[in-house]
């Protein structure tokens, strides 16, 4: 028999062999029939594209053009990449420029105490992680250095994107809020239109 330490070393080896040889589907499937969790939510596909872009704005800057449901991350002189997006509803569209304060992956969700009166059903918080209803990633939008309680996050519903549905948020496709998250520094400046 093993020692106890190089026990734990070969059963770590095992589980990573094993991790390895089933596909990242198989592998979520079976974490979450053992846990009694449902399986992991899906990526979503990338709406994400260049395009031509003419603005004033600097590069690393962010653009929302909310009638096209388009986020754009402007890249250099004439050109962006262009992210689908859901905006806010009637009634929950805002305007203006804010900044990249903050950005957490796979963060917490504490819904707001106006949405909570709104949707008493809704709970005070959903723990941080892969069933979030933010998503694989989130930026934190701050105006003048407070929390506007807007952000830029994912969604575990590929469905859930590219129409006027959110609390005034703004929201991607787990793939493409990912890419935009590692592009994307805090302090970036965005732009709400």
């Amino acid at each position: 028999m093993l020692p106890a330490r190089n026990r734990i070393v070969a059963a770590g080896a095992c589980i990573m062999g094993l991790a390895l040889a089933l596909s990242a589907q198989d592998f979520a499937h079976a974490r979450s029939g053992v846990a009694g969790l449902p399986p992991l939510p899906a990526m979503g596909p990338s709406l994400r594209k260049t395009v031509a872009f003419e603005t004033t704005e600097q590069a690393g800057t962010i653009i929302i053009r909310k009638d096209e449901k388009a986020l754009y991350l402007v890249t250099r002189q004439g050109q962006a990449l262009r992210y689908q997006i859901s905006v806010g509803r009637d009634g929950f569209g805002w305007t203006g420029t804010v900044k990249v304060g903050a950005k957490t992956e796979w963060p917490q969700w504490r819904p707001p105490r106006e949405m909570r009166a709104r949707q008493p059903e809704l709970p005070e918080m959903v723990p941080a992680g892969p069933y979030n209803p933010l998503g694989a990633r989130a930026l934190y939008l701050l105006r003048d250095g407070r929390d506007t309680l807007y952000r830029i996050h994912g969604t575990n519903d590929p469905s859930g994107v590219g129409f006027d549905g959110t609390s005034g948020c703004f929201r991607l496709t787990n793939t493409d809020v990912i890419d935009l998250f590692k592009r994307v520094p805090i302090g970036a400046k965005v732009v709400v239109q």
